[in-house]
């Protein structure tokens, strides 16, 4: 007998048009809303709840009491905390509003929010409140320019050869 390549737990919600792609965990009680891809390897725990629209790269690791809004993007290996002092039986999540961008292999500290379509940049160790419209990184994440700062570069970069 072969085993399976996705887990989908029990009273799981998945909204139209959710693609999940192989060996991919998902827990009882989860609610993902439509348009949302999810890559391998990813491992969305109980409870959690998921907005329309996402993206999530392989090997993320989402605990229960996460929530994620819409349209948000997660990179790769990154690791959502819900415990601030292991091994504690009260926990808290990580909120992440509509619109935001967690790069590769960040980790998040239980009980932050992301702001509304702010950046976390590769490799960041988010341990504050992140504001809105901000682009943060390093480690531990600081503010290091404004969103329409970022877009700015980014056209740069996009429009050389």
């Amino acid at each position: 007998m072969s085993a399976p390549i996705q887990y989908v737990g029990k009273n799981v919600k998945l909204g139209k048009n959710v693609r999940k792609w192989h060996f991919t965990y998902i827990g009882d009680n989860t609610e993902i809303g439509d348009d949302t891809k999810i890559g391998s390897l990813v491992h969305i725990d109980y409870g959690i709840k998921i907005g329309k629209g996402c993206k999530i790269e392989g090997s993320a690791y989402i605990p229960p009491l996460t929530v994620i809004g819409d349209g948000v993007f997660i990179g790769p290996g990154v690791i959502f905390t819900n415990d601030p002092y292991p091994m504690s039986p009260k926990m808290v999540g990580v909120k992440v509003e509509d619109g935001a961008i967690i790069c590769a292999g960040s980790m998040l500290k239980a009980g932050i929010t992301v702001g509304k379509k702010a950046i976390v940049g590769f490799g960041s160790v988010v341990t504050r409140d992140v504001p809105p419209e901000t682009v943060v990184f390093g480690n531990p994440a600081k503010p290091r320019m404004t969103l329409a700062e970022y877009n700015e570069k980014k056209r740069e970069w996009e429009s050389t050869p």
